[in-house]
């Protein structure tokens, strides 16, 4: 395989969706204790969508995730659609019902993204504020998070970044707004540079259908507006891919 980035891409084939989900669950595991043992926090943002389901189910099942010292895990989330909590498009939803109720993490540990404002804006505002308040920064310092779960779309966006979109060449904020046309939901994101600004990155990738579109981003020029993926290029040492066989078997 053939790729135009700096680094070379760390990527970990596994059999299929199933052992993805543990290995995740293995990662999360491991980068929670190395920084709650290295300054007694644990700072973490996760996606939604179908990929890591399993693997927020597997968090609320298997004793080493349940085992974790919750209390000193801050819980954020990578994108949110702009949709009540309790909506089924809710990502923040996703992680309740999934593993949030089985795991002892604090309620003022968990900080999902507000969308209860009608202007998008002002629940922006308050989403970056929360994260500077959490982290302790001061003026316009990045966070850096000791790790960001993230997926890949088939047209090759991550997060809430999606091709095109005025998000791709947002530098200045941690959150923006990114509307949608064509009857889709809007959405709020963190900023590329928030994302490249973490310890540690995942990226899942499951299923045929991310096939082509993975073989694309691998092996193309980096183009953040085409492939917003791309924007992780910079810091490609930084991210693991934890990608299934049927996803691999066009590289």
């Amino acid at each position: 395989m053939q790729t135009t980035a700096k680094y070379k891409p760390h990527l970990e084939i596994v059999s299929d969706a199933e052992t993805l989900a543990h290995k995740s669950v293995e990662l999360f595991v491991a980068d929670a204790n190395k920084a709650i043992k290295a300054k007694g926090a644990f700072y973490i943002a996760i996606s939604g969508g179908h990929t890591p389901k399993r693997f927020f189910e597997l968090l609320g099942e298997v004793p080493r995730a349940r085992a974790l010292p919750w209390d000193r895990i801050q819980l954020f989330w990578v994108d949110e659609r702009y949709v009540p909590p309790d909506s089924q498009w809710s990502n923040y939803k996703l992680a309740a019902d999934t593993f949030l109720s089985k795991v002892a993490i604090p309620q003022v540990n968990v900080h999902r993204i507000p969308t209860e404002d009608s202007d998008f804006l002002i629940s922006v505002r308050y989403y970056e504020k929360t994260i500077r308040e959490v982290f302790g920064l001061p003026g316009k310092q990045t966070p850096e998070f000791d790790l960001i779960m993230l997926g890949m779309g088939v047209e090759g966006h991550t997060g809430s970044l999606f091709s095109n979109s005025y998000a791709c060449f947002d530098t200045k904020d941690l959150a923006c707004v990114v509307y949608v046309l064509d009857e889709k939901l809007n959405r709020i994101t963190l900023t590329h540079p928030v994302l490249c600004a973490a310890s540690h990155l995942a990226v899942l990738v499951s299923g045929g259908e991310k096939a082509g579109i993975l073989k694309e981003v691998l092996t193309s020029e980096p183009d953040e507006v085409r492939y917003p993926i791309h924007a992780l290029w910079p810091v490609l040492d930084k991210v693991t891919w934890l990608i299934d066989k049927q996803a691999a078997k066009a590289i």
